[in-house]
């Protein structure tokens, strides 16, 4: 059966000389794994550039019950980044919104609503007036939310998280900008000292690790600290 959808592309990995499995999160299917054949050939009618990680996409599927991977009948850019591929901050963070959505979807999970946060997120970091030193911890925040494990509050968040340390530890500053984000999620503007964020950022990533029952090292945040510093 073919089905007509729009997805974002999560990941890619090559397969034999000139293939790769591509996995799509689509609208209507959740997230699937897709063969292209001849892809990574010279002469190739689909390019490439479509497959790299959050590019949207406009797709005609191949949708067929009990089979690992599907096959795509029609491809086309369904929006073109202006700023993203081009500036190396924005390249980095959606590197990061890559490696979250990789640990957090699984086949044939669909979820609308999540859906269409993305589209949303996407299209705020490819706009020049995005606040991108708040951009990693709001979008994970996001993610929690229609994950269905976000905090409500920075003192429920934290009474969580403390069950990690062996100390106290005063997070005052984080929980204050934690309520921030909460209230104003994208819209949060103030200046926030990069310690302040770096913290509350490593506190998300060990909270999604808890929920997520993961325990391997985030191999995008190291570049994103760095970027962000």
């Amino acid at each position: 059966m073919l089905v007509k959808t729009q997805g974002i592309v999560v990941s890619y990995i090559r397969y034999k000389e000139s293939s790769i499995i591509v996995k799509i999160f689509t609208r209507e299917l959740g997230l699937k794994a897709y063969i292209v054949n001849g892809v990574r050939s010279s002469n190739a009618k689909t390019k490439m550039g479509f497959y790299q990680p959050l590019t949207f996409l406009d797709l005609v599927v191949f949708n067929k019950e009990n089979v690992g991977l599907n096959r795509i009948s029609e491809v086309k850019l369904g929006r073109a980044y202006q700023k993203i591929p081009f500036d190396f901050l924005r390249s980095g963070i959606a590197m990061f919104m890559a490696e979250v959505l990789s640990r957090t979807l699984y086949e044939g999970y669909q979820n609308d609503e999540l859906f269409e946060f993305l589209v949303e997120s996407l299209g705020i970091l490819d706009n020049s007036e995005a606040v991108l030193s708040h951009y990693p911890n709001v979008f994970l925040l996001g993610m929690a939310r229609y994950l269905g494990f976000a905090p409500n509050a920075s003192l429920e968040f934290f009474d969580e998280l403390r069950e990690n340390f062996t100390k106290q530890m005063d997070w005052e500053p984080e929980m204050a900008y934690l309520d921030k984000l909460i209230q104003e999620d994208f819209a949060f503007a103030d200046k926030v000292p990069a310690q302040i964020r770096k913290n509350l950022l490593d506190h998300l990533l060990i909270f999604f690790s808890q929920h997520l029952d993961q325990t391997s090292e985030w191999k995008s945040v190291k570049v994103l600290r760095q970027m962000m510093a």
